[in-house]
Order: C-alpha cells, then sequence, then structure tokens
C-alpha cells in the first residue's frame, strides 16, 4: 500500500469515509473526482492530493506522517523503501540518563553500518545518517532507541518514525522481535543472544576481548537487518487487512 492510496492523512476524513471513498472504487489520487463526499471535503481533498504529489516529487514524506496516525505510519513504507532506514541500539542498561550506548547499527538499501561507542559512534556521524534517510523504522524505539540516542547524544530525531512492535501487535504479532522473527520463519545466521548477553559482551571488550564486541556487533546488525523482512511481511498483512478487504479485493 502506498501514500496515494490514503485519504485519512486529511481533516475531516477518518477510517470509516476513506473505506467508503475505496468501496466506491477510489482507492488512488487519480481517481479521486469529487463524488462519495460532500463539497467542503472534496475541497480538502483536492488540495491535499495537489500538496501531496509536490511532497513526493520531493521525496519528502514527513508531512504525510504528521497527518497520519501513527498506527497507519506503515503505508509511508512504500513510497521509500531505498530511503528507509533502519536502526538498533545496544546499551549497557535501560536508564539512559546513567547507562551508554554501546553500539549502533543502521541497514539502509542493502547495507548496514555499525558504529562502536569510543570509536566512531558521535552525534555528527548519527545526524548524517539520519538526515539522509526518509523514514526511520526500529523495533520498540518510541520509546528506548530514539529517546536513549537523544538523550546520550543530544540528536532531534525528526525523521518520520515507524515503531515495528505497534504494527506487529496490528496483526496479532505479539512478543519481542527474535521471538516474532522464529514465529515468521526469518531465519539468523548466529546463536541467539539475550539483552543480558549484550551487556556482557560489552563489558568483556572493555576488559580487551576484541572478540567479544565482533560478537557483539554481530548481534546488533542482526537485529537491525531483520527488520526488513519483517516490515515487509507485516505490510503485506495490514495491507490486505486495511486496503484490499475494504476494496474487496482480498486474497483467500
Amino acid at each position: 500500500m502506498r501514500i496515494e492510496n490514503s485519504f485519512i492523512p486529511v481533516e475531516g476524513v477518518g477510517d470509516a469515509t476513506e473505506r467508503r471513498l475505496w468501496k466506491n472504487g477510489i482507492t488512488h489520487w487519480d481517481e479521486f473526482d469529487g463524488s462519495v463526499v460532500g463539497d467542503t471535503l472534496a475541497d480538502r481533498i483536492e488540495r491535499f492530493i495537489d500538496e501531496g504529489r509536490t511532497h513526493l516529487e520531493r521525496g519528502d514524506v514527513s508531512p504525510f506522517a504528521e497527518q497520519l496516525p501513527v498506527a497507519s505510519r506503515w503505508r509511508l513504507y512504500e513510497n521509500v523503501r531505498e530511503q528507509t532506514c533502519f536502526l538498533d541500539i545496544e546499551t549497557t542498561g535501560l536508564d539512559a540518563t546513567c547507562n551508554d550506548v554501546t553500539t549502533v547499527s543502521l541497514h539502509q538499501a542493502g547495507e548496514t553500518k555499525t558504529f562502536v561507542n569510543g570509536r566512531d559512534l558521535t552525534r555528527d556521524r548519527l545526524e548524517r545518517e539520519l538526515e539522509s534517510s526518509s523514514l526511520l523504522v526500529t523495533f520498540n524505539g518510541a520509546r528506548f532507541d530514539v529517546p536513549f540516542l537523544e538523550t546520550c547524544y543530544d540528536v532531534d530525531v525528526t525523521v518520520p518514525h515507524v515503531d515495528l512492535m505497534y504494527a506487529c501487535k496490528k496483526v496479532g504479532l505479539e512478543g519481542g522481535l527474535k521471538s516474532i522473527e522464529r514465529d515468521l520463519g526469518i531465519d539468523r545466521d548466529m546463536p541467539d543472544i539475550s539483552g543480558r548477553d549484550a551487556v556482557r559482551l560489552w563489558h568483556e571488550y572493555e576488559r580487551g576481548d576484541d572478540a567479544a564486541l565482533e560478537t557483539l556487533i554481530e548481534y546488533n546488525r542482526a537485529d537491525t537487518k531483520n527488520m526488513q523482512p519483517l516490515l515487509e511481511t507485516v505490510t503485506d498483512r495490514l495491507h490486505q487487512e486495511v486496503f484490499e478487504a475494504a476494496c474487496g479485493t482480498q486474497t483467500p
């Protein structure tokens, strides 16, 4: 599902009105003709479409992220797939005021980068990476990763953000990232490691064990890279449940 299938960012259009538009064959901006809704709302939708085309030509989905309900931001992904940044962090604890970020991995356009505390993990580097992205995807990042980075590195994360944890819940996938991966058959090329293990590995590295850091980096990168197939699975399911079901074209 793409932004051009969406009408709920328009003031006065809720889920029910959007479904009514879809059921009446208006499933894309190109098909909107002012019917189905009243004149005032039709004018708003037409203005939204005109402005929306300009934003998409620039590759800017920020205005849509601001207007879409948080639970519907998964709709942004197809428009900016190659500019989507998947992010995951490792830390020495759960409190950003007294714990440190140890590694940060970012996966975008098939490339994964990992930055390490004390080496190349800096505010400037994080800001450059985030500013080059159109969409940020995390798992539980709205409550953990993003606030942690903002506190520890004084970065202002303004990139439109999709928290996969909530998108997963919308399709009945509960639990942590690794348990959901197992449920969906998404494989990892390494033994299962817990968050507690990640803290231990960092402290072993601080005591001189470089191999422990390599294991920690591998774990962090796996978390980050595996979010992409997870997001694609979830968006496919939501597309069917939200869009195809309303249009009457749902695949059995």
